[in-house]
């Protein structure tokens, strides 16, 4: 040994791909940006939140080691409202006439809508918005995306649904179908797909405490975090965004050339049990 510290170079696994992350200026979308980015990825975000989103690409550009390229084809912004088709056929002609092409298309966008469990309490306009932005605009983003990948019998289509398509009345109705109905979609696109050698898959996290999540449970990160660590089967352990981000990297890369019609759940193991018979007797005898 010479004495000198090495720094071993990180095996580029989207070197060459050009990916859009809708929803990509916050939480799962942002840190899976910063990922894909590092993985050698050209990466449009798509966003509503535009600071935050300039914000991010100019820290990406900051700290991305980028070898002679240039930054603004690295990374970049769009503004986009993923519910709106001229919005979405845009977003997805913007990436053809930049790079020239698409290779991962992230429907990753979402939002809980109202958190009242009960079918009484809840709001059609609630439940229209949430179906509006939850499913309409992945099916848009999956349908411009297709429109680009078929003729180059080539794609990755991905998903963020939720725990909430494996396990029952812990969310609210409006979120929890919108993303059975995301699965549903993700499934009948497989099969399509496949066809054209296009990849489909969904990615189900548990709750994760994003600021999406805590905004809506008026709750701190740390108080987020104990609640999920206080109700998981995994003890030990805290989910984080990384691990949707590391999912959507497995997923989206050569790695995962034979995976499809998949929704990985990223839950600890949470959906494998239901704890409700053993609580009940725990506490008849405590």
């Amino acid at each position: 040994m010479n004495g000198k510290s090495t720094t071993v170079p990180i095996a580029k696994r989207l070197k060459g791909k050009v990916a859009i992350i809708t929803g990509g200026a916050g939480g799962f979308g942002e840190i899976t940006a910063k990922l894909f980015v590092q993985h050698g990825a050209k990466v449009i975000i798509a966003d509503v939140q535009d600071d935050k989103g300039v914000s991010l690409c100019n820290e990406i550009m900051a700290t991305n080691n980028n070898h002679g390229e240039n930054d603004e084809e690295i990374i970049s912004y769009v503004h986009c409202n993923i519910s709106d088709e001229t919005d979405m056929k845009n977003l997805v002609d913007l990436a053809i006439s930049k790079h020239g092409k698409l290779d991962i298309m992230f429907n990753n966008a979402g939002i809980p809508g109202d958190i009242n469990p009960t079918i009484v309490g809840a709001s059609s306009d609630n439940f229209k918005k949430v179906f509006n932005i939850n499913v309409y605009g992945g099916f848009l983003g999956a349908k411009y995306a297709a429109r680009v990948m078929i003729p180059n019998k080539s794609g990755v289509i991905l998903f963020t649904a939720s725990v909430a398509t494996l396990v029952a009345g812990e969310s609210p109705h409006a979120y929890t179908m919108s993303k059975h109905a995301i699965i549903g979609l993700m499934k009948n696109l497989c099969v399509e797909m496949g066809q054209y050698g296009i990849r489909v898959n969904a990615i189900s996290p548990c709750a994760v405490s994003t600021p999406l999540l805590s905004n809506a449970l008026g709750m701190d990160k740390e108080g987020v975090d104990g609640l999920i660590c206080e109700s998981a089967v995994l003890k030990g352990v805290a989910p984080e965004a990384l691990d949707v981000a590391n999912a959507a990297l497995f997923l989206a890369s050569d790695e995962a050339k034979f995976v499809s019609g998949l929704n990985l759940a990223l839950d600890g193991g949470y959906s494998v049990t239901n704890p409700s018979f053993s609580m009940a007797v725990k506490k008849l005898f405590a």
